[in-house]
């Protein structure tokens, strides 16, 4: 039934996705979807719920793009729901979608109250988290950073002063003050066990990459 979903829901996705040079592509949905569903087979939680919000999760990029202003998943919910009306689903699958979305960029690292328990936006959350972390995470954000006009780095400003992490701030200073501020974090902020496991390697191949990158800058051999 998801498949069947999915394959509606594709040819709509695909052209409003295709021209993204920003690391939220159509890849990136696919690969936070099929990541989101490996992780209900561990942790639980309704497939069609998990899959259909995973592949839509991204529509507040694409109207941030086009506005040119920093547009969150709640401003997306209306065009959300124009393209779910495209196919067969129960109003509640729709309001847990449409949930899912809407929170799965609300994060607690800040402020424990913060802290969101519905385990189909978690494992959204944490699918997201992990496609933005590794080989995949390094690629995505210098192609965001050159899609944004954001330097690979500025050796001018100290690396640890990104303490706190908050989505509206806006961009970083560089792709590498990203990696401080934001995903290094991400492994430890994981919300589900499998999550976790599997995000510990993706955060120490991004450390050593890291490493090497400033070593390069600085003229080490």
């Amino acid at each position: 039934m998801l498949e069947d979903y999915i394959r509606q829901l594709k040819p709509i996705v695909f052209g409003l996705f295709s021209q993204d040079s920003s690391g939220h592509d159509f890849n990136h949905l696919e690969r936070t979807m099929n990541i989101a569903l490996l992780l209900q087979k561990y942790e639980g939680g309704d497939k069609i719920v998990i899959g259909i919000s995973a592949f839509l999760h991204d529509i507040h990029r694409i109207m941030q793009n086009e506005s040119g202003k920093f547009v969150s998943p709640k401003d997306s919910l209306e065009k959300v729901k124009d393209i779910l009306d495209t196919i067969d689903l129960e109003q509640e699958q729709v309001d847990k979608i449409l949930h899912s979305i809407e929170y799965h960029e609300v994060y607690n690292w800040n402020n424990p109250q913060n802290k969101e328990n519905d385990i189909n936006t978690l494992i959204l959350q944490d699918a997201d988290n992990l496609d933005a972390i590794g080989a995949i995470g390094i690629g995505r954000s210098f192609s965001y950073g050159g899609a944004h006009k954001i330097p690979m780095y500025n050796s001018n400003l100290p690396l640890e002063n990104y303490q706190n992490y908050a989505e509206e701030n806006g961009n970083d200073v560089s792709t590498i003050h990203h990696f401080y501020h934001k995903l290094f974090k991400l492994c430890d902020n994981m919300n589900t066990n499998k999550a976790k496991e599997l995000a510990i390697e993706r955060t120490e191949f991004m450390k050593k990459f890291v490493n090497q990158f400033l070593k390069e800058w600085n003229g080490y051999v």
